[in-house]
Formats: C-alpha cells, sequence, structure tokens
C-alpha cells in the first residue's frame, strides 16, 4: 500500500474543490479502505501532529473501518493503539481531539468486549476521573460517557463504582466540562439502569437529580448555550426513561422549569427549551402533571408569555420565540389535560389582557384564547356567548397587531366550532369584508407585510367560517365576497392569492348550487394555476387551486362540472410527477371528490386512479434518505416538526463538526449505532409515509362510491392495505383500518337484500356472503392486533368509531366467535374504566390516584368506546344481556359521575343498550332504575331528557312489572315538568315516555290528566324517533275506543295533517305513517267534514 500515496489523498479531501474533494473520497473507498493496513494509518494519522481538521477527519474514517478491520490486527497492536489512544484522550489539550478520540476508543469497546481484551479499561477511567488534573478528569468523564453510550449494559456490572465516582465529579469544583461530562453519562446510565432489581442504583441515580438540576441552572446563569442544550437534551432524556427515575423530584423539575420559562431576564434560548420540556411533560406525563395540578399556574404563565409577542410577524413566520413556544404549550395542555386545569383558568384570567390599554397584552391574550380552543371544543362552545363579542371588540380593535390576532382567533374558533360560530354570521361575516377592503386599500406594494398579512388572515377566517353556515346563510353574502376575491385571485402575491382561492373555495362549497353564477367566471379565472409549475412556489398554489375547484364541484354538482373533469384529470396527474408532495396530495383528494360527484360515471378514470394510488402505497419507504448535511448547522437550535411533534435540534458539538462533512462512510455503514437507533426513538414521517396515508384514505373514499366498478380491484385493495395496519406511522395505521372497514360496508352493501337484512343474536342467524365474512375476519384479526396496545389516543378512538359504525349497519357477524368476541369486550372494558395502554403515561407510571377529570381528547375515546358498545349491544341483541354485567358498573359509575357530559352520555348508553336486550334487561331492572330516577331530577338538562328516553324504554321492555310499576307516580310526576321544557329535547323524550307507559300499562296512568297535556305540546319538533311511540299509543286507544283520547280529536286533527305533510322529511317511519293513514280514514268514516278541512288528511281518505 503506498503510505505516501494514501496521505495525499487525505489532505486532498480537505481542499476547498468539489471535484478533488470526490475524486480523493472515491479513491480511497476504492483503493486503500477495503484493506486492513488502512486503518492503523488512519489510527496514526490520528494520533500525530497533523492539523486538528485532518486529525479529526482521520478519527471519523478510523471509526468507519473498526468493525471491518480491527479484529484483523494482532492483539499486540490492537493493545498498543488501545494504550495510546487513552493516553492521547487522557492528556490531549485540544478537546475535540479528546472527543474524537474518546470516540474511536468507545467503538474499538464494542469489538474487544467481544474478544474479551476491554479488561481494566473502565477502573483506569473511573480512578482517572477523580484525578487532580483538571484535563485528565474532563477527557476520563467523558470516555465513560461514551463508553455508556457504546457499551452501557457490559458496564453495568461496575454500577454502584460509576456512581461513587459520579457523586464527586457532578460537583467538580474547577471544570464544567466535568460537570456536564457526568450528566451526560448519567443519562446513559439512566437509560440501561434497572429500575426494578437494582433499588439501590436507582436510589443513587434519584439523589443526583437535584445536583443535574444546579449543574442546569448554572449554565442558564452563565449563558452558556451550548451547554444549557446539553444540560435540557439530559432532562429531555430521563424523561423518556422509566417513570421512577425521575418521579422522586418531578414536581420540583416541573417548578424549576416553570421559573426558567418565566424569567424574562434569561436568554430566550434557555427558556425555549424549559417550554419544550413542559411540552413532553405534558404529552408523556399528563396523568402525573394533572394529579400536581400545575396546569391552571403554567397556563397563566403562558398566557403571560405570549404577551412579549410584540409587533406580530407574518403569520408564515416560524422562527422559534419563547412567546410562540408558550404558545404551542398552551394548545398541548388542551388537549392533554381537563378544562379545569387550562381552559377554566385562562378564560378567568383574560379579562385583564383584553382590556388592558396595552396591546401587547391584548394581543396576546386573543392570541391564547385562540390555542386552546381546538384541545376544549365542547367547553369553549358553552362559553362562546362571551368570547364571541370580545372578539368582535378585538377585530376593531385601534392597534393593527391586535386586529390581526382576533383574525387568527376568529379561524381557530371557526375550525373547531363552525356551526357555532356561523349562527353569528351577521355580525362576523361584514366585519371580515371590512378588515380585506381596508388592507386591500392601503396596501402599498409587494413589500407591504402588514397589509398583506390581513388580507391572507381576512381570507383565512372568511374560509373557515363560512363552512359553518347553511347555504341560504351564505347566499346573501356572494354578491359581497366573490368579487372581492376574484379581483385577489390576480394579485402579484402568490401567498395571497392562494388565501384568495382557498375562501372562494370555501364559498363555493357552502353555497352549493347558489354559486352556480359565479362558477364559470371563477372556473377560468382559475384554470391557467392548474398548469404552472416553474417554482415551489408555483406548485403550492397550483396544489391550493385544485383543491378549491374540487369544492366547487361538490357544490355546482355533475352537470356543471362536466366540462373541467378530463383536464383536471391530466392536470392531477401530470402533479404526481412534479416532486411536490403537497400538489400530489391534492391530486389524491381531488380523484376522491370527483368520485363523490360523479359515482357510477368515474368508471372510466378508475383503472388510472387506482394505478397511480397502488404505485404509491407499493413504494419501498427505505428507498428514501435524508441528508441534513449542508443544512444541519442552520437547524441548529431551532424546531423542527416530526411526526407531529415539535423537536429542538442540538447545536453540533465540537467533535461532531466534521462528521457533518465528512465523506461517505465505507459500504455505507454508520460509526456509531444504525438507523434503527432513530427509528426506535422517532417514527419520522416522512413526504412519502404521509402521501401514503392520504392514499389509503382516498382509497377508501373512491371504494366506497364507485363500490360496483370497484369490484375488482377489490381484493388487491385488501391484500395492498392490510400490511398498513401495522405500520410505524400511527396516521397510515389509522387510515389502513378505517379503509378495510369502509371496504367491509361496500362489499356487505352489495349482497343480496334477505341477506343484508341481519338479525342480532348470537349465533348468527343470517349468514352473510361467504367472501363478506373472510373479509371480516381479516379486518377483525387486523384490529384486534394493534387496538389493546395501541398507544396513539386517535387511532384507539377511529377504531371505536369504525368498529361502532359497523356493527350497528352489518350486525352480529363480524364479532360472532368467541375468538373475537372476548379480545373486544375487554379492549371496551379496559379504555372506559381508563386502563388502557392510550390513556397511561409513556412507561410504568406510579399510582397517581383515581383522576376523575379528562380532557375531552381523552373523554372521546371513552365516548367513543362506550358508542361501540351500543353497537355490540345492537349486534348482539338479547344476547348482549350476560355482557352488560361486565359494563355495568363502570358505565354506572359514569352515571353518577360529576361532569355533566358524563352522566348525559352514560345515560343514553344505557338507552341504547336497553333498546337492543329488549325483554332481556329484565334480571337488570333492579339495579337501573334507582340509578335513572336519581338522574331524573338531574340539574343537568341533556341527561334528564336522555334519562325520560331510558325510562321509557325499561318501562317498555322489562318484564319486572313490580319493580317498574311502584315507580310510575314518581316518574309522572318527575315528567311533568319536561313536558315543557324544549331544550335539549326534553319535551320529545318526556312525551315518548309517557306514550310507552301508556302502552305498556293504560290502566296505571291517569289518562284524563295526561293526554291533554301530552296532545298540547304536538307535534314533536326535534326528535322525530319519538314519533313512533307517541303515534302508535294514540292509534293503539283509538283502536279501543278509549273516550279521552276521542274527545281529543279536534286537537289532533291538524297535528296529524302537519305530520303526514312532506316537510319536514323523516317525521315519520313508513309504518308510522300507514298507522296514521288507517286512523284518519277512520276518522273521516265518523266525521269526514272534520278531515276535509285538512289536504293532507283529505289526501289520505
Amino acid at each position: 500500500m503506498d503510505e505516501y500515496r494514501f496521505f495525499g489523498l487525505f489532505h486532498e479531501i480537505l481542499a476547498p474543490d468539489t471535484v478533488r474533494v470526490k475524486a480523493a473520497t472515491a479513491a480511497l473507498k476504492s483503493h486503500y479502505y477495503p484493506f486492513p493496513r488502512s486503518l492503523p494509518l488512519l489510527l496514526d494519522l490520528l494520533l500525530s501532529s497533523e492539523p486538528t481538521a485532518l486529525r479529526q477527519l482521520a478519527a471519523t474514517q478510523a471509526r468507519s473501518l473498526l468493525p471491518k478491520h480491527w479484529k484483523n490486527l494482532s492483539s499486540g497492536v490492537r493493545a498498543q493503539y488501545r494504550e495510546c489512544l487513552i493516553k492521547e484522550a487522557l492528556e490531549e489539550e485540544k478537546q475535540v481531539i479528546r472527543h474524537a478520540s474518546a470516540r474511536v476508543i468507545t467503538t474499538m469497546a464494542k469489538i474487544d468486549l467481544e474478544i474479551q481484551e476491554w479488561t481494566g479499561v473502565s477502573d483506569r477511567l473511573l480512578e482517572t476521573a477523580t484525578t487532580d488534573l483538571v484535563k485528565q478528569r474532563e477527557a476520563a468523564t467523558y470516555l465513560l460517557f461514551t463508553s455508556l453510550e457504546s457499551v452501557g449494559e457490559a458496564m453495568m456490572q461496575k454500577n454502584h463504582e460509576l456512581f461513587a465516582v459520579f457523586r464527586k465529579t457532578i460537583r467538580d469544583p474547577q471544570s464544567v466540562e466535568v460537570r456536564i461530562n457526568t450528566m451526560l453519562a448519567l443519562s446513559r446510565l439512566a437509560i440501561v439502569l434497572d429500575t426494578d432489581g437494582d433499588e439501590q442504583s436507582l436510589k443513587a441515580l434519584q439523589e443526583v437529580i437535584p445536583q443535574m438540576v444546579a449543574v442546569l441552572k448554572q449554565s442558564i446563569d452563565a449563558g452558556d448555550q451550548e451547554r444549557t442544550t446539553q444540560s435540557f437534551e439530559v432532562f429531555q432524556t430521563l424523561l423518556s426513561c422509566d417513570t421512577s427515575v425521575l418521579n422522586r423530584h418531578f414536581g420540583d423539575l416541573v417548578q424549576f422549569m416553570v421559573n426558567v420559562a418565566s424569567e424574562r431576564t434569561l436568554d430566550e434560548d434557555a427558556r425555549t427549551q424549559a417550554i419544550s420540556f413542559l411540552m413532553q411533560c405534558v404529552r408523556y406525563r399528563k396523568l402525573k402533571m394533572q394529579a400536581l395540578k400545575v396546569g391552571e399556574q403554567i397556563t397563566l404563565m403562558c398566557l403571560e408569555i405570549a404577551t412579549e409577542l410584540g409587533d406580530m410577524a407574518s403569520q408564515d413566520d416560524e422562527e422559534v420565540t419563547t412567546p410562540r413556544s408558550a404558545l404551542r404549550l398552551l394548545d398541548e395542555m388542551a388537549s392533554s389535560l381537563p378544562p379545569s386545569q387550562v381552559v377554566i383558568p385562562l378564560l378567568h384570567a383574560l379579562g385583564p389582557y383584553v382590556n388592558s390599554p396595552d396591546p401587547d397584552r391584548r394581543q396576546g391574550g386573543i392570541l391564547a384564547l385562540g390555542m386552546v380552543v381546538e384541545g376544549a371544543p365542547d367547553f369553549i362552545a358553552t362559553q362562546l356567548h362571551e368570547i364571541f363579542p370580545l372578539i368582535l371588540r378585538l377585530l376593531e380593535d385601534s392597534e393593527v397587531k391586535v386586529r390581526r390576532a382576533a383574525l387568527d382567533g376568529v379561524m381557530r374558533v371557526a375550525e373547531e366550532l363552525p356551526e357555532e360560530l356561523g349562527k353569528e354570521h351577521q355580525k362576523l361575516l361584514p366585519s371580515l369584508v371590512k378588515h380585506m377592503d381596508v388592507a386591500i386599500k392601503n396596501l402599498s406594494g409587494s413589500d407591504d407585510k402588514i397589509n398583506l398579512d390581513i388580507i391572507k388572515a381576512s381570507c383565512n377566517s372568511i374560509e373557515s367560517v363560512v363552512d359553518g353556515l347553511a347555504c341560504s346563510d351564505i347566499k346573501p353574502y356572494l354578491s359581497e365576497l366573490m368579487p372581492r376575491l376574484s379581483q385577489l385571485f390576480s394579485h402579484p402575491h402568490l401567498k395571497t392569492k392562494g388565501a384568495a382561492i382557498g375562501a372562494a373555495g370555501a364559498v363555493g362549497a357552502a353555497a352549493k348550487e347558489n354559486f352556480l353564477p359565479y362558477f364559470e367566471s371563477t372556473m377560468n379565472a382559475l384554470s391557467g394555476y392548474v398548469e404552472i409549475k416553474d417554482n415551489t412556489e408555483e406548485l403550492d398554489l397550483r396544489s391550493m387551486t385544485v383543491d378549491a375547484m374540487g369544492s366547487m364541484a361538490l357544490a355546482v354538482g355533475p352537470k356543471a362540472f362536466h366540462s373541467y373533469v378530463r383536464p383536471l384529470m391530466q392536470a392531477t396527474d401530470e402533479g404526481l410527477h412534479l416532486d411536490h408532495p403537497k400538489l400530489k396530495e391534492t391530486s389524491f383528494l381531488f380523484w376522491a371528490t370527483m368520485a363523490k360527484v360523479y359515482g357510477d360515471e368515474f368508471k372510466p378514470f378508475l383503472q388510472g386512479v387506482v394505478k397511480a394510488l397502488f404505485e404509491c402505497l407499493d413504494t419501498e419507504e427505505s428507498d428514501l434518505e435524508i441528508d441534513l448535511a449542508d443544512e444541519a448547522s442552520d437547524l441548529a437550535g431551532k424546531e423542527i416538526t416530526i411526526g407531529g411533534r415539535k423537536i429542538k435540534i442540538a447545536a453540533l458539538a465540537d467533535d461532531e463538526l466534521a462528521a457533518a462533512d465528512e465523506i461517505e462512510d465505507l459500504d455505507g455503514q454508520t460509526a456509531e449505532g444504525s438507523d434503527d437507533d432513530w427509528d426506535d426513538d422517532m417514527d419520522v414521517v416522512s413526504a412519502l409515509v404521509q402521501e401514503k396515508e392520504i392514499a389509503v384514505e382516498v382509497l377508501g373514499d373512491i371504494l366506497t362510491h364507485t363500490t360496483k366498478d370497484y369490484l375488482p380491484y377489490m381484493e388487491k385493495t385488501i391484500e395492498a392495505i392490510l400490511p398498513l395496519a401495522e405500520h410505524s406511522y400511527d396516521g397510515i395505521q389509522k387510515a389502513a383500518l378505517a379503509t378495510l372497514f369502509r371496504a367491509y360496508a361496500a362489499v356487505w352493501e352489495v349482497q343480496a337484500d334477505n341477506i343484508k337484512k341481519w338479525k342480532p343474536g348470537i349465533p348468527v342467524e343470517i349468514e352473510p356472503s361467504e367472501q363478506v365474512k373472510k373479509l371480516g375476519d381479516i379486518i377483525m384479526a387486523a384490529t384486534l392486533a394493534i387496538w389493546l396496545e395501541q398507544e396513539d389516543r386517535a387511532v384507539v378512538t377511529d377504531i371505536n368509531r369504525n368498529l361502532a359504525a359497523t356493527l350497528k349497519a352489518s350486525g352480529p357477524s363480524l364479532i360472532a366467535e368467541p375468538t373475537t368476541l372476548k379480545p373486544v369486550t375487554e379492549t371496551l372494558i379496559a379504555i372506559i374504566t381508563k386502563t388502557h395502554a392510550c390513556q397511561k403515561d409513556f412507561g410504568v407510571e406510579e399510582d397517581v390516584g383515581q383522576l376523575e377529570e379528562t380532557s375531552e381528547y381523552d373523554w372521546l375515546t371513552i365516548d367513543t368506546a362506550m358508542d361501540t358498545i351500543c353497537g355490540l349491544a345492537m349486534a348482539l341483541g338479547g344476547t348482549f344481556s350476560q355482557l352488560w354485567k361486565m359494563f355495568e358498573k363502570p358505565i354506572m359509575r359514569y352515571a353518577s359521575g360529576s361532569e355533566s357530559f358524563e352522566r348525559a352520555t352514560s345515560v343514553g348508553v344505557i338507552s341504547e343498550c336497553i333498546r337492543a336486550m329488549r325483554d332481556k334487561v329484565t334480571p337488570h331492572t333492579e339495579t337501573l332504575m334507582p340509578l335513572l330516577l336519581k338522574r331524573l331530577t338531574d340539574e343537568d338538562m341533556e341527561t334528564k331528557s336522555n334519562t325520560a328516553y331510558a325510562i321509557g324504554l325499561l318501562q317498555e321492555h322489562s318484564e319486572d312489572d313490580r319493580a317498574v310499576l311502584k315507580q310510575f307516580p314518581t316518574i309522572l310526576s318527575q315528567l311533568e315538568p319536561l313536558l315543557h321544557t324544549s331544550e335539549a329535547r326534553s319535551r320529545d323524550n318526556a312525551a315518548g315516555c309517557v306514550s310507552r307507559m301508556i302502552m305498556k300499562h293504560p290502566d296505571r296512568v291517569p289518562l284524563a290528566q295526561v293526554l291533554p297535556a301530552l296532545v298540547e305540546i304536538l307535534p314533536l319538533r326535534e326528535d322525530f324517533e319519538e314519533n313512533e311511540p307517541v303515534y302508535d299509543m294514540i292509534v293503539g286507544l283509538y283502536s279501543k275506543g278509549e273516550p279521552n283520547i276521542v274527545s281529543q280529536t279536534p286537537q289532533l286533527l291538524p297535528i296529524l295533517a302537519e305530520v303526514v305533510a312532506p316537510e319536514p322529511k323523516d317525521q315519520l317511519k313508513d309504518e308510522t305513517r300507514e298507522k296514521i293513514s288507517q286512523l284518519v280514514k277512520y276518522v273521516a268514516g265518523k266525521h269526514p267534514e272534520e278531515v276535509q278541512k285538512y289536504d293532507t288528511l283529505a289526501a289520505l281518505v
């Protein structure tokens, strides 16, 4: 081997010439690195006095070659290099070389442990870590850190000695580097520590935590950004370890982070990292955080920090700042903690902020309010009567930044509560239009960021608000909105143009056929934008345009949109090949829209569309590589989003700088770990993964709307999607299972009618076709494989929804097998008792006691599980009576809970279960009746209303007349006020309950008093389902000639005339309508002149 040539090539790598670097790299890889002699040459270079950059690069390349060539050296040569490198690491003056040598040594350690040549090295490092020489302590502690990082488990036999040393070095009086190295080493030790089997070491680690906090504080106080970041990373690591590591000091640590984040005099980087730590605590230790009751304190902290935002930059500004981080923390807390700890304290504290003479405080207040809406929309809806006037007032604020923040608040509220906010359209839309007009008028040029931002924000707010409007509500605004938006279609600023196009699409979707007068001109104005492709900004606009056109297609329907279909299908197909992930996703979604609009007429495009979607799903994710080499330094200290998470990128350590620019490692190997190490820590959501998620969802849309034509592709679709149910990204898991359930629903519907008419109960009386049964088995196997152990709340919630809907539509065949029904039951019980994997903190948490409150997102998981129980009851019918024994206690516990929404929901579930069990509910009557009687006096009207429905069903189906009849007087007295209450469908449910009581036991109800009161409130206006028992009761009494109902004939005829009218639709089921028709004919026979007064009744005769 030509050593002179080798060193010459190595010098070439550092030359500022890309061509020379590539040539030298290729030569080294092909002519030198494959041979064992290259490794000693690199080690000699590292140990030489050559320039630092060359030695550092030699270390990096040596680490790559060690796994391949180290064992090929003789044991004597290995011992010599090992000793020289350890000496070099301990005595070298330059920190970057010390660290580079340490990395090489610990890479050797992995191999040396296999061949039992590492003996004595750990003892030497432990001894050196407490020597009197500062440089040696620094080197030894760093070597201990890298050793624990590389071969931590092998070093655990020295754990007691390690803790003894670290207790001293964490307090090193002379060197901050020793203290930081000790922090890093302790974090690696925590990862491999057996917290269950080694209580002594766990205690030692817990005892040193306060001193680790002290080191972090010292770094912050000194303004040492690099070491501050390293220290924060240590605590982030500890947070991901077994919870017992931090539990003893968790509350104090949270308080420390709150203090750091709150202190305005500290460096912003330290404050944002403290907030980042709190965000991880909320995300992964939410039960612990809830038990500590720190939500209110942190909420008020975030509210105050939000006032620091100052002159608000463009909404496109992604700069990480303390106030922006605080607002994101508010968003996270609102989603993870109950309203009492976040939303309620925020609303109580908001007044002084939004009423302050300081515009920064007004701005901070409205921004903070907007951030909590997504996490607690149901609670915000109850407070909207107070929040909306506040938003309107701030929209008219004298300061532009406050008005801009108020626009952001409008958008956020409208996105989560479109119907509720839409009711205020008469006040809101004129204000939004005015903001747009003023900004357009005041716009001074393309660099007028303030007015451009107001225009975009106005458009975005309009887009969100109109989503909650009925087509009749938006119709009067079309002449105001569309000319203004159309004017912006030609605006030179592409993002402004895109915002206007998005708003126009939303207006069209809301207006439906009322949009037709504006449709052609809008499509002509936008048509050129579906072909632009010169740069990323143009492709962004193209994507927005296609999306808006899809919304317009839904509005105007297939006939009006027909001429645009083929050109847009061609444009979207081209969009797949323009290397723009968002445009590709938009193309997929447009196809789904076309399938929905055209149904069977979409068939000509089906083959090409399905082929493209399958190609996306077949793409190997391992083919993708992310090269951050050139950009890594730019990302240092910033946040990026990975898997929906905000991740702060640490600055590269000195010893890693060369690695950022190093030549490619031999055979693609990395010196430390592998890609799996990263994958284990975090699900990285690449553009391809997101495309696959959309593709799977779109397949579900298309097969739903084109079922008969899609059948030839169904088998391949199942084969392609089934493996994705266990994908590492939860978004794809969710989409895959949802599409599998939609496929089942689709093939269920194409069965013969006699098979589709299933009957409840097990064994299954009417079996589905063999193909449907096989598909059901496949889907349930895929579902059960992840449902019970799934840690992602959204995935579990979506499974609940899909299973509930499928059971209600297709009956018991899906869960008929004991091997399926048992785990389904167990999973549902786990969810409603809050013991499911998705309801626990990350790792094994200490007992935080029974937490009564839940966040709205957590409750949604329970709520959908309860709906699945209803589906299970419907599918099993009377068979469900045995399972009810298992569900009864937890559901009844919710029915007696402190939260009104829990009581209302659980009573509703009880109702549906009674309805499904029918007479098999009899054994449960004695248990259910006392609970329902208590809820009939509930302070919450929704709960009362649901209880009236439940009691009506219970007395109708139960055969335990003794338990029921003795409560009749109490029930009637409690129902009487509800008959005069319109809130929460109370009147309708009370009427249904009374009617069922009369039908079951007419002799136990005082008809002379009850019937006139009942007739007085008819017809029902809200819950048309209760028309069935009401009119069945009336017809039944007439058939018996009951005098009290006959005497009500003059009052009943106009009521009957109204309920048989065409509008509103769906008032009556066909069977009930037929009974009323027969009754009208009967009355007409006796009083023809009375019936002829009403056209709808005369038509029946």
